[in-house]
């Protein structure tokens, strides 16, 4: 061989190396983010979410990839949804409570982190909230557990409302125990109380057209993701109405509604993207005990207060976390 062609072989190959080199590095694990609810209305969540992922060491597209999946509450969808994630061999599935009951059926040994307002015990999503007991572990910020609270707090706002309807979804597992509590609550205050179940974003116009006949004075807007979906379209309704509402989260507030109480549902996103950084670092659902929401807030917001013709009790203005003017 020449020693011309023999430098030149060694260049080759060393320029090679490197090629060879990127060719072989691992790519990025990757997380399922699926939710029942459409994705359109969450930005807030995902931001949430990803920034518990950067606290724990992991930024989206540079050491960690995110697949997102909404079944924009098509509740059939998600089986599918959740095979489809798990074919694409997913380190991790974060997902509302209806998707991650979804994940769940699918599987028994993809991690699963759950972000429900509902019970996880009750929900069979794990076996204690101190030992999970099983691939599936999260958060709970509570939402269905408040209802008999949420109504104390509307009755003192409109404490002449004789008769409060309250506006739910059936398919939202955190509606089950918040109805319950809701009809208790009003059996003992002796309250005139009328419940509706929507599905969809007709059924929604329609129970406000019913709630208006009925002479409806107070509404309790319920839990779950299909309400918060569809926010911005259940608070015009209420100042068309000029129905005084509360509800379950803040965005509705932000969006203009009268008042809500309840935990943070971006900060439980924040505490979801912590467990699953912590679960690719190598550690166990199992081992990971549910983490449970406890700062409740109460927002009111002046400016609709006053389009309803409503004065704040003094009362409930010195229990408020945060008022908007």
């Amino acid at each position: 061989m020449r020693r011309r062609d023999f430098i030149k072989g060694i260049v080759g190959s060393t320029t090679a190396l490197p090629l060879v080199a990127r060719a072989q590095q691992p790519s990025p694990p990757m997380i399922g983010f699926l939710r029942s609810a459409s994705n359109a209305g969450a930005a807030h969540l995902v931001t949430g979410f990803r920034n518990g992922l950067k606290e724990a060491g992991f930024v989206e597209g540079q050491n960690v990839a995110v697949e997102y999946r909404s079944a924009n509450d098509e509740l059939d969808r998600l089986p599918s949804l959740a095979a489809d994630l798990i074919s694409r061999q997913v380190a991790v599935i974060v997902g509302n409570t209806n998707a991650a009951l979804a994940a769940k059926a699918a599987t028994t040994t993809v991690p699963i982190v759950f972000v429900s307002g509902s019970d996880p015990v009750r929900d069979g999503f794990v076996t204690s909230l101190n030992r999970p007991g099983g691939n599936v572990t999260g958060v709970t910020f509570l939402a269905g557990q408040l209802g008999a609270k949420r109504l104390e707090l509307l009755r003192e706002l409109v404490p002449k409302a004789k008769t409060i309807a309250m506006l739910a979804n059936p398919n939202s597992p955190e509606t089950v125990a918040e109805r319950q509590d809701v009809q208790a609550a009003a059996r003992a205050i002796s309250q005139q109380l009328i419940i509706l179940d929507v599905n969809g974003d007709q059924e929604i116009e329609t129970a406000f057209a019913t709630f208006a006949k009925r002479g409806t004075g107070a509404l309790f807007c319920g839990a779950g993701a299909f309400f918060n979906s569809r926010r911005d379209r259940v608070v015009a309704l209420a100042a068309r109405y000029a129905l005084p509402t509360i509800y379950v989260l803040r965005e509705f507030v932000s969006a203009g509604g009268l008042m809500s109480y309840g935990t943070s549902i971006t900060e439980a996103y924040r505490q979801a993207g912590i467990y699953v950084g912590r679960i690719l670092k190598g550690e166990r659902p199992t081992d990971l005990p549910v983490v449970q929401s406890t700062k409740f807030e109460l927002l009111i917001n002046l400016k609709t207060a006053k389009a309803l013709g409503l004065a704040i009790p003094a009362k409930l203005l010195a229990l408020a976390d945060e008022v908007i003017e």
